[in-house]
């Protein structure tokens, strides 16, 4: 696998006119492509900054990120579909507006509505959807503009646990399924673990990275954050990235 994005030597420090705070310090990693990196910390500590910085919404004070050409989508934390616009509407809203809602993309969408039990309700609003089911229709507005790489914001802290674990199940396929690299930012350990090919434990503010693990579970048949939960590493990794996360904690 080829690195499809570098963060090297990233700081970021916010300014008012009382005080300067630091919230990153020296953040520095890589993704390879197809690879889902999951970036766990504690609420607060910074993980949307990374990600802001990584999509261009923000510029690091210093260091660069290097996403070697490739096109960024970013999944925000709430679905953020219009309530006037249709399910289709809503998810060629993007394309309408950089004036690219081809034929070819009209096809597109349609495939990934039908693959994602979607399409019969193309025309509904998204008041008549469930919560999972909005937020399906968010991943499928990003991969409608065709990303290479996708930054998900916490995008499933808003749904009720049995929701959220089918969810993530849902938007884990659909993101092996459609061969895109992934980076996502959560506080949920047991998250972190399902998903990830890769974790980077993040400290409190200033914000460093304390570790990175790739995550490795033997299990029968091809994984999803469901069956990961199986793994007899499951709980391995469990205690070391709370005793990580703790240990962050007395230190403050």
């Amino acid at each position: 696998m080829s690195t499809i994005l570098d963060m090297n030597h990233v700081y970021k420090d916010f300014y008012s006119l009382d005080e300067e705070r630091q919230i990153l310090k020296d953040i520095n990693f890589s993704v390879e492509e197809g690879e889902i990196l999951v970036l766990l910390g504690p609420s607060g500590c910074g993980k949307s900054t990374i990600l802001n910085i990584i999509s261009g919404l923000l510029e690091p004070t210093q260091g660069s990120v290097d996403t070697h050409g490739k096109k960024i989508g970013y999944m925000f934390q709430k679905d953020h579909l219009f309530e006037w616009r249709t399910i289709m509407k809503n998810i060629t809203l993007g394309l309408e507006i950089q004036h690219k809602l081809t034929n070819e993309a009209q096809e597109e969408i349609k495939r990934l509505l039908e693959i994602y039990d979607l399409w019969d309700f193309r025309n509904n609003f998204p008041r008549e959807l469930s919560g999972g089911m909005k937020q399906r229709v968010a991943l499928i507005r990003t991969l409608a503009l065709n990303p290479d790489i996708l930054l998900l914001d916490e995008s499933f802290s808003g749904l009720d646990y049995q929701t959220r674990l089918i969810v993530t199940d849902d938007i884990y396929k659909i993101i092996k399924n459609e061969n895109k690299t992934a980076i996502l930012v959560t506080h949920d350990i047991s998250e972190a673990i399902s998903l990830a090919d890769k974790v980077a434990v993040l400290s409190h503010r200033p914000t460093t990275i304390q570790s990175v693990h790739k995550i490795t579970l033997t299990l029968e048949g091809d994984k999803t954050p469901l069956t990961a939960r199986l793994a007899p590493e499951f709980k391995d990794y469990f205690d070391l990235f709370w005793k990580e996360l703790q240990n962050d904690e007395e230190r403050i």
